[in-house]
């Protein structure tokens, strides 16, 4: 034995840089010392994976344990995933024979690709070399099947375990929750407690995670309580876990509860904060999380973005809206498609429809959700037949864009706003013939609002009466300010009869009614709507607005001079409507 390799191995053990050891490996180099293993896993505890890629081809005879190490490696720290499955098939290449070592992480690279025919070819060779038996390889089948939409495979293998430990179940669980079948991750769950089995940390975060998603408030309060109760740390998993499972209940107190005593908070935390009150319409406390957020310097992340982004569209937080796209154009996240998406629709909805398309434009790879915001954007701002012809774009050349009922609500308000009615009756009539797409309230809303619009009141009607479910508050409303505008008393006191057994207590549609009559001088019925406002306890919900002033969001309401900058919000309404007038705007007091 060479006796300069024992005094090597002892300081590659103790080495811990990259400098140290590329001066190991030179002596390994000079002195003909054939240790490329112990150098191979030496490089990649260090994380040195790309000094690792250039090594490896030149081991002379890599062996299972070399490729397992390099395979691990892509499949756990660097998160290539491809290049995992590219040396486990160089392995198989090679003819060296996978063992349980190399399974479980194979199977995790095909899950997070959802790559199934590459995860079924995996399962294929374990049953044949007999490692169906090995815990690991079965914990990693269950989330490569559960992650590739075969939760039913999934639940084979595990029903298939004999002696099942927590991990089995959590992969389960989790491969439930992640998969939204919710409900059976909850009463898989409440079977694994009834078998003996006590939860730890992952199963959890996977069960709150469910909980979310099914709405359940009861189950989530007494999931938090059993977190105290077997002692579990309310960490970055935990807490965030805890925090989204309350904002998507709608718990916004319980959330800030646990989100505010967590004393460190990672950027897993702040997002789901962020999202718990823009989902819930918490616009202006959405971005004071966020400015909370930059001031204990946590680095946003795309979450992040999308959240913040979210809450800027739905009070028109345009200036904050801006800089986080200059954000994520230092941070090259145009490209990701729901940042995209997110800026597009900040922009359409804030009124900047010009760098909505240039960001439409900047993403190289648009999923459903993308087309769907510009096709939107370009509806909302009048610009019909440009949504329609991107329409047309997307389903002539885009083959991994599937249109769904959203694509066509976007079709179809586009049709709307530019009041097209005969392409509107082609395109509803296409939804289910051409695309399988089963109309629901919504589309039939637009159609409501396409027919009254051209003033084809009668014809609205009609097709109200055609609908196959009953139809809503915000068929019926379209249809009722239709009436006021075009002044027909005989349509909207049919809609107005329908609406108030829906609605009893929207104070709009008391105020609409009484001006329909009062639009036909019916002054009795005018003030018998007003009447029935009062003895019902109906009170008139004051209008809302935003103003961002120095990327602050203040809220105003009509009637409301408590507000602080009440006075000036006011002067700059006065100078605004004399701007207007100047401009030859005229007031229309009939719609008053």
């Amino acid at each position: 034995m060479n006796p300069k390799i024992p005094s090597l191995f002892v300081l590659l053990k103790h080495c811990t840089s990259i400098q140290c050891l590329m001066k190991i490996h030179n002596q390994m180099l000079t002195n003909s010392i054939p240790c490329h293993n112990h150098l191979l896993a030496k490089l990649i505890d260090l994380r040195q994976l790309h000094y690792a890629t250039l090594f490896f081809p030149h081991i002379p005879h890599p062996n299972d344990f070399s490729f397992n190490l390099m395979i691990r490696a892509f499949a756990t720290l660097h998160h290539d995933y491809p290049l995992a499955l590219h040396y486990y098939h160089l392995m198989l290449r090679f003819g060296e024979k996978p063992n349980n070592f190399t399974f479980p992480f194979v199977l995790i690279a095909s899950a997070n690709l959802q790559a199934f025919a590459h995860g079924r070819n995996a399962h294929s060779s374990v049953v044949k070399l007999g490692l169906e038996l090995d815990s690991h390889t079965r914990h990693s089948l269950i989330t490569m099947y559960a992650r590739c939409g075969e939760v039913r495979s999934a639940r084979k293998v595990f029903d298939e375990i004999c002696e099942r430990d927590v991990v089995s179940w959590n992969s389960m669980i989790s491969g439930y929750s992640k998969m939204s079948f919710a409900g059976e991750a909850v009463g898989l769950f409440r079977e694994m407690r009834d078998s003996g089995f006590e939860p730890d940390e992952k199963t959890m975060v996977s069960v709150l995670a469910a909980c979310g998603d099914l709405g359940d408030l009861k189950l989530g309060e007494w999931l938090e309580g059993m977190v105290d109760e077997i002692g579990l740390e309310v960490n970055t998993f935990v807490g965030s876990a805890l925090v989204d499972m309350y904002g998507k209940c709608g718990e916004l107190a319980s959330a800030r509860r646990v989100f505010d005593a967590m004393p460190e908070k990672e950027v897993v935390v702040w997002n789901a904060m962020i999202t718990g009150y823009a989902q819930n319409g918490l616009s202006d406390e959405a971005i004071k999380v966020f400015h909370a957020m930059r001031e204990a310097r946590v680095e946003p992340d795309k979450i992040t973005m999308v959240g913040v982004l979210s809450a800027c569209a739905a009070v028109g937080a345009l200036d904050l809206g801006v800089s986080l796209d200059r954000y994520a154009s230092r941070k090259d996240l145009h490209k990701n498609v729901y940042v995209g998406t997110a800026l597009i629709d900040m922009y359409a909805k804030c009124g900047n429809l010009g760098r909505a398309v240039e960001i439409f434009d900047i993403v190289p790879l648009k999923n459903i959700v993308c087309w769907n915001a510009m096709i939107s954007a370009l509806a909302f701002h009048g610009r019909g037949q440009e949504a329609i012809s991107l329409f047309l774009r997307m389903r002539n050349q885009e083959k991994e864009a599937h249109p769904n009922d959203i694509t066509f609500i976007g079709v179809l308000s586009a049709c709307v706003h530019a009041g097209l009615v005969d392409e509107g009756r082609r395109w509803f009539d296409s939804m289910q013939s051409e695309y399988g797409i089963v109309p629901k309230i919504e589309h039939y809303s637009c159609m409501v609002d396409l027919l009254a619009r051209s003033g084809r009141l009668e014809e609205a009607w009609e097709f109200i009466e055609k609908m196959p479910e009953k139809p809503d508050a915000v068929v019926l409303g379209a249809l009722l300010c239709a009436c006021r505008s075009c002044k027909n008393v005989e349509i909207g006191e049919r809609v107005i009869k329908r609406i108030l057994e829906l609605e009893p207590l929207n104070s709009g549609n008391y105020v609409i009614s009484s001006k329909i009559y009062a639009g036909s001088k019916r002054w009795d019925d005018s003030a018998r709507m007003r009447g029935l406002m009062r003895e019902r306890g109906v009170s008139k919900t004051p209008g809302c607005s935003w103003v961002e002033i120095d990327n602050q969001v203040h809220e105003f309401h009509a009637g409301d001079g408590l507000h602080y900058r009440a006075k000036d919000t006011e002067k700059m309404i006065c100078l605004l409507v004399f701007e207007m007038k100047l401009e030859g705007y005229i007031p229309n007091l009939d719609l008053l």
